[in-house]
């Protein structure tokens, strides 16, 4: 049982308080999932330039001194240190080659996520301490997705906490358990990608990766997902521009949405919406099994 919640924004007006919101949208599901907890939050992007959300277990050591680290290896960085995770800003054509230089000299960082607009902080504990952590409040942007979980088949970790990115800007939370992630894993790392944990969920963020790397959009690749990936899923991702929702079909993991002029909504119980403006007045609906939903700025525009 894990617990998760997700806010697309369609009033600009929101935006500075998109943080806030999800925020306290994750803390009620607080009971779902005590063990660990993560919120990714799309922002403004830069022209030209990139975000790596990076977390170390030591970060007084790991992040001292990093940007000239970084620098001397030809990567012109700023930093923004948040307790044990930090955001690096670099120029975007050495996204790529950060994660090696990284890997190189602070071997034991890890990368969250990346990309042009998200930001990506997870921690063990309970979601009031990881908002507070990491002022996540303070935070304002275009959409985001939150996770607290209650782990039933690997270790409570920070690496194993939600959400997961396998690819640029895109990210996704799970509640549910895959019975085919360890033979899609086989077939994925045939294909190049790389798994930093044994999650099934970081399997079917890893698929989602995959699948959008060949020329699909967010919702063709979650189409994608009812016929490849067997077992119990609702999964709410994250992308650059787009937000999605699946449910498997039989549809067993609780889920909820509303959508008003300003918003779209998710949360794995009604509870999870109650203080979002004007929800009196939203469409509220159970999301249907096998049925994608799909929400994208690119093409509201």
């Amino acid at each position: 049982m894990c617990g998760i919640v997700g806010l697309f924004l369609k009033d600009k007006s929101l935006e500075p308080q998109l943080g806030e919101l999800l925020s306290d949208m994750l803390i009620v599901m607080t009971d779902r999932g005590p063990d660990s907890a993560g919120i990714a939050i799309y922002g403004s992007a830069a022209n030209g330039r990139a975000k790596v959300t990076v977390q170390s277990a030591n970060p007084d050591v790991d992040f001292a001194g990093l940007a000239d680290a970084l620098k001397a290896e030809g990567i012109d960085a700023s930093i923004v240190i948040k307790s044990t995770h930090a955001v690096l800003d670099i120029p975007a054509d050495k996204a790529d080659a950060v994660r090696s230089v990284l890997s190189a000299i602070r071997p034991d960082v890890r990368v969250m996520g990346s990309g042009e607009s998200v930001e990506i902080y997870k921690e063990t504990g309970l979601p009031k301490d990881v908002v507070a952590r990491f002022d996540v409040r303070s935070m304002g942007g275009t959409h985001g997705i939150g996770h607290t979980r209650m782990a039933t088949e690997s270790a409570v970790t920070t690496l194993g906490a939600h959400p997961f990115s396998t690819g640029a800007d895109q990210c996704l939370v799970h509640n549910g358990s895959l019975s085919n992630h360890n033979n899609l894993r086989r077939e994925l790392v045939r294909e190049g990608m790389t798994f930093e944990t044994q999650n099934d969920s970081e399997v079917a963020a890893a698929y989602l990766t995959a699948e959008m790397a060949k020329g699909k959009d967010l919702g063709q690749a979650l189409e994608g997902a009812l016929d490849d990936l067997d077992g119990f899923f609702t999964f709410v991702v994250g992308t650059k521009s787009g937000f999605g929702v699946v449910r498997d079909p039989i549809a067993c993991k609780p889920a909820v949405m509303a959508e008003t002029d300003q918003y779209v909504a998710f949360g794995s119980e009604y509870r999870a919406l109650v203080n979002l403006p004007g929800i009196e007045n939203a469409r509220v609906w159970e999301p249907e099994p096998a049925t994608v939903y799909f929400w994208d700025h690119e093409k509201a525009a």
